[in-house]
């Protein structure tokens, strides 16, 4: 594996708390060389909604970078000390300043995609959802979304379901602050509904990616469901499977699956 050339890169503040904050990487022009504004990319990192941070992408965004692009991966509140919608809030912010500074980097605050893994993922699908999607970005590529978190509570009581499965579970229960079931007070399940992505499909939303391993721990259902209601609305959805049990970022070590969000990206940011 090739290691790209190093951009140039700079850590920002896009609000007060800690972990309100973004990386930027970009290739500089030339002095006094007049060089377009760039298509860009928000990366989102995963974590069960509970952890990782956006270090993790610096690979991705040097690949991409190459490639012409201008990359910023935000970190965003974590739960539980953070409740929902706290998460999506700060993805909706570090956008806004990516928007509102284009000019340091040079990119063009009309041509945005977002990426987002597993959790990340589930936040990218809420961007390109929430409200009219395409206002905010022109696309969405999301690696294992759980984009319907009630699904995961679910998923993570039956018999089978892996550790993995069951950390997510946990993970829906610490993002919303409240456990679903009959119990549940009116103002859980409205919670609950509003970090179901298709619940805020309408038309204008923006076109989607959605790719799953075969093996995934978070399944295909999670997006299949999305891109239904995307598609009832008249927006572009595509649902890939790869084969494989990898999960999330770890999609993207196939060359075949990278080349893909590659040409994707650059049908819709051209």
């Amino acid at each position: 594996m090739v290691t790209p050339r190093l951009p140039k890169s700079k850590t920002y503040a896009y609000g007060k708390a800690a972990r309100q904050r973004i990386d930027a990487y970009w290739q500089p022009a030339a002095p006094k060389a007049k060089v377009k504004p760039r298509p860009a990319v928000l990366v989102l990192h995963g974590g069960y909604w509970l952890e990782g941070d956006k270090s993790g992408w610096k690979y991705f965004a040097r690949r991409l970078t190459r490639q012409g692009y201008v990359v910023l991966a935000a970190n965003y509140r974590l739960a539980p000390a953070a409740k929902w919608p706290a998460q999506r809030n700060d993805a909706m912010a570090a956008l806004a300043f990516m928007k509102k500074h284009a000019k340091v980097w040079n990119l063009d605050p009309a041509r945005i995609a977002v990426v987002g893994s597993s959790s990340g993922g589930m936040l990218a699908t809420q961007i390109g959802t929430y409200g009219t999607g395409t206002r905010q970005v022109r696309g969405v590529i999301a690696l294992s979304p759980p984009n319907n978190p009630y699904l995961a509570f679910q998923d993570g009581l039956k018999l089978d379901a892996t550790p993995a499965q069951r950390k997510l579970r946990r993970a829906v229960v610490d993002l919303v602050r409240c456990t679903p079931g009959d119990a549940a007070g009116a103002a859980c399940w409205k919670r609950m509904e509003d970090t179901n992505s298709a619940s805020h499909a309408t038309p204008g939303d923006a076109p989607m990616l959605l790719m799953h391993a075969s093996g995934d721990f978070v399944p295909v259902t999670q997006s299949t469901g999305l891109a239904s209601a995307l598609r009832a609305a008249g927006v572009p959805a595509t649902v890939r499977v790869v084969p494989g049990e990898m999960h999330a970022s770890d999609l993207l070590n196939d060359e075949r699956t990278y080349s893909e969000v590659l040409t994707w990206l650059r049908t819709r940011l051209r």
